[in-house]
């Protein structure tokens, strides 16, 4: 008897056709990979056929790529030690953004991941899905705010986290940790102004423990 990944699995490519550039399954989980112009299409078949029944939209994010959008389109992303590659085989060599959905069927109690890959690095452009799941309005908010991907279609689509004024998109691969400007009141001028920023660019390098059993050693267990 086919598990419910299989089921699905099976369904997918049936439905979207030739919408659907590749399907890969790992750890669990489902990623379908669609062209940007053909998502609206694909995301409504994935909501409307009775066989899938998408009725949710749970999460929404904006994904950077940077220096791996000049590495061949089947490059493999390690998420961490222990999580295996997951090849990214559908993405065109050089897009560097993409666009992450996680669907939920309440119907059929399964899961999916969709994404799509902005065609146009410089200025990354994808469709809106909030007409087909209203709970997008504020993920794609986001995903602007924070990478500058833009999202055709939304009817309000503005900052949403950062500050009015504020310059650049901080979730971006080369945005500098320190930003671009400062803030601090002013007293002569009695309010907050911005100023360009006058730390050093620093550098976090985070600690990676190699050593095998190290938890079990006394200096650990003394802290």
């Amino acid at each position: 008897m086919a598990t419910k990944i299989e089921t699905l699995a099976a369904a997918l490519p049936a439905t979207l056709g030739d919408r659907l550039q590749k399907l890969t399954i790992a750890l669990g989980e489902i990623t379908a990979v669609v062209a940007a112009t053909e998502l609206p299409g694909a995301m409504r078949s994935l909501r409307d056929r009775p066989e899938l029944r998408f009725e949710t939209l749970i999460d929404l994010s904006g994904v950077d790529y940077s220096a791996y959008a000049g590495e061949p389109a089947d490059f493999a992303d390690f998420g961490s030690d222990a999580t295996p590659p997951e090849h990214l085989a559908g993405r065109r060599a050089g897009c560097r953004f993409a666009v992450v959905y996680h669907l939920l069927s309440l119907a059929h109690n399964w899961r999916l991941r969709v994404r799509t890959f902005a065609p146009d690095d410089e200025f990354p452009v994808v469709p809106s899905v909030i007409d087909i799941w209203p709970s997008a309005n504020w993920y794609e908010r986001e995903a602007f705010d924070f990478f500058g991907i833009v999202f055709a279609g939304h009817p309000d689509l503005r900052r949403i986290l950062t500050d009015y004024g504020f310059i650049g998109h901080p979730f971006r691969k080369d945005f500098p940790l320190s930003g671009h400007v400062e803030m601090r009141y002013d007293p002569e001028l009695g309010r907050v102004i911005y100023q360009p920023v006058t730390i050093e660019p620093r550098e976090v390098v985070p600690r990676i423990i190699r050593e095998e059993n190290y938890a079990e050693t006394e200096g650990f267990r003394k802290g």
